[in-house]
């Protein structure tokens, strides 16, 4: 089978190169991988700067979608031909985080999907929404459930003003998944084109950051000088203190990723002045996929995704670097 290995730290190192296909062991299931999709995470991890002493070789990447092909011994709950997916966190199946369900992390920890055909217990995948192509399920087990437990976390229903940054996988799932919610959502960028498409989402007002950097001093405006209840917080120590500055007393900054640089001076006042929650998001657990499907079901929720083909996977993947895209980059398999 072809896959694409990462031998050292390094687009110059991540090969497509031939191994044997894998057999399912008890427990296990083999899958047809159809559609790989990218998140900043794994470009961090080629780079070497995700987790600079993980075993090498190692094959990228947590999010894939595919078809089984074959299952093994015990196997009873799946059969050849469902569509599944596999969870980011291959450990983590259900109730709180632990040290133990925060290892196995696909693509990090343990190979990742991208590769023709990937094995996988059992118990950690889930089934594809029929109504979804290989190469939407395929943008879901990382950036979708993040987006989700964000929500969940922000405690997101009718009424509710949520911010986003940027137009990235994980903001563009919170904006389709909160205005279902009902609430109002927020959005910066540094496009003006991107920013009108996502209004063609749901996006109730955005605002260009390289125009008006104070962005903070916008999003309390737009609630009346009261603040955000839910800042979904993707930029890290280079925007945290704006966000601090944006929500509103209570609220909540769900804190997922570290796309931004040096911060300014971390506002430490703001977090207990105005009591506020800064919950961690590491993606989520199996039940938490499930929940989150349910809710795309419900509201018939499409991800938005750009396909590349599978040769093309080194070179899509780099591109994030610009920060160029719209939602999802995704590769596919024919």
């Amino acid at each position: 089978m072809r896959a694409w290995q990462l031998k050292e730290f390094g687009f110059e190192s991540l090969e497509l190169v031939d191994l044997p296909v894998p057999n399912p062991g008890p427990g296990e299931v083999l899958i047809r991988v159809r559609a790989v999709s990218f998140n900043y995470r794994d470009l961090l991890v080629v780079k070497g700067l995700y987790n600079p002493k993980m075993t090498r070789p190692r094959i990228p990447c947590s999010d894939g979608a595919g078809e089984i092909i074959a299952v093994g011994e015990g196997v009873t709950s799946w059969q050849p031909g469902d569509r599944v997916n596999g969870i980011f966190l291959q450990n983590w199946l259900d109730g709180p985080p632990t040290a133990e369900t925060n290892k196995g992390a696909l693509g990090g920890d343990i190979d990742g999907m991208l590769a023709e055909y990937v094995v996988l217990p059992a118990k950690s995948i889930v089934g594809i929404l029929p109504y979804l192509s290989y190469s939407e399920a395929a943008t879901l087990p990382c950036a979708a459930v993040t987006a989700w437990n964000a929500l969940t976390a922000g405690k997101v229903g009718p009424g509710s003003t949520v911010l986003i940054q940027g137009t990235g996988g994980v903001s563009i799932f919170a904006l389709q998944m909160a205005k279902a919610m009902g609430a109002r959502v927020l959005g910066i960028s540094s496009s003006d084109e991107k920013l009108e498409r996502a209004k063609s989402l749901g996006l109730d007002e955005g605002l260009n950051y390289r125009t008006t950097p104070d962005w903070e001093r916008w999003a309390f405006e737009q609630t009346g000088d009261v603040g955000v209840d839910l800042v979904v917080e993707v930029g890290g120590a280079g925007t945290l203190p704006r966000s601090l500055r944006a929500v509103k007393i209570g609220g909540t900054i769900a804190q997922i990723g570290v796309l931004t640089g040096a911060a300014d001076v971390i506002p430490l006042p703001l977090i207990f002045h105005k009591q506020l929650h800064i919950h961690g998001i590491y993606v989520g657990s199996r039940a938490h996929f499930l929940a989150m499907n349910a809710f795309l079901d419900q509201h018939e929720i499409r991800p938005v995704c750009q396909s590349h083909y599978w040769s093309q996977a080194r070179d899509t993947l780099a591109s994030m670097e610009s920060a160029a895209h719209f939602g999802k980059l995704v590769v596919e398999l024919k």
